[in-house]
Parts: structure tokens; sequence; C-alpha cells
């Protein structure tokens, strides 16, 4: 059973009763699972892959760009200490939403900017925050934002040794990096 180095939970046990859940993919997932563990009212993070036509896949089958999957970031997160419109503004505003099929220099549909939506709650807020990110982009010369909302598919965890990576290592490559435009957030977090 793998653990989860920063929560030191069980990484594969059912998202807890009152818990939420969401899945973001923002380019490595490397710097976006580290970038969601930081913050207060995050339960659990994980490495993987979603969106893509393979079960089960490897890394190097997701690297290769053939299977469909992006990497992603599960977030596990109690509610009434983060919302999920909190999510949102870290997910626009730690990545660049308008380089289609890249993060800066990783290339490729697995390094897509993805949200994952788990209700038609969660689907009304990211359609609502991309329209309003993609107008202050634009405002600030960005093109168009190329993010894809979809409903939740199969999430793949990813190899063990890629869970809290930046955590293990330190000094790792993280390419996570937003474009200076500020997000809004709707609805302040609870507390």
């Amino acid at each position: 059973m793998t653990t989860h180095a920063i929560f030191d939970r069980p990484m594969d046990v059912p998202v807890p009763q009152g818990m939420d859940q969401a899945i973001f993919g923002m380019g490595c997932y490397w710097g976006a699972e580290r970038l969601f563990w930081q913050q207060n009212g995050v339960w659990l993070t994980e490495a993987g892959f979603a969106g893509g036509t393979v079960d089960n896949p490897t890394y190097d089958q997701v690297k290769s760009g053939t299977t469909g999957h992006a990497e992603v970031v599960r977030v596990v997160f109690d509610s009434s200490k983060i919302s999920y419109d909190h999510l949102l503004q870290l997910f626009w505003e730690n990545h660049d939403p308008t380089q289609g099929d890249r993060q800066g220099s990783d290339v490729g549909t697995q390094y897509r900017s993805l949200i994952m939506v788990m209700n038609d709650s969660q689907r009304a807020a990211a359609e609502a925050s991309k329209i309003d990110y993609d107008n202050r982009l634009a405002v600030a010369g960005f093109g168009k934002i190329t993010t894809q909302i979809v409903d939740a598919g199969r999430f793949w965890p990813a190899p063990e040794a890629h869970q809290q990576y930046l955590h293990k290592n330190p000094e790792g490559y993280c390419g996570l990096k937003g474009t200076g435009v500020e997000a809004s957030l709707p609805n302040p977090d609870p507390i």
C-alpha cells in the first residue's frame, strides 16, 4: 500500500464521506501536485493519467503521446476549508491555458490543459471561470484558452516514484509557470 509522503495517508482508499474531489491537467503533474498539496483544506493529492483510451497505461505509454491521456492531479479536498472556486483560481493562475498541447518546453497532448468535472456544479463553476479568465487573458494580450472541460473519466495513478515527486526530489524538474494574470474568486473560501 502506497502512503502519501506529505499527508501520511494511504493513497488507495476511497474518497472519505464529506470530501470532494477534482481532477486538473496543467502540464507536467509534478509541479501541479505540489501546488495543490500545499493548500489548507486539501486532504490528498495524487499524480496520474486521465482522458485516454488505454486501460492502466504506463508512464512510457502516456509519455509517447499515443494513448490520449493527459498528466493530471487528483485533488481530494474538504470544501468546508477550501472551495472548488479556489482550486479553479489556482488552476488558472499557475499554468498557461492558451498553449494547446503543451506547457512551456513540455510538448504533446499529455501536457494539455484539462479540467475533469465530477458533477454539474463543478461544470458550471469551471465553465464560468473559463469565460472570466479568457476575458482577463484577452485584456492582457494572450490568445484564447484551449483548456478542455470534460466529464471525469477513469483516473489511473502514476507510478509510485512519481507521487509527491518534488517532495522526494526537491531539486527536481517543475515546468509550472503561470501567465501573471490574476483569476477572480467569486466565492471566497469558507472559514
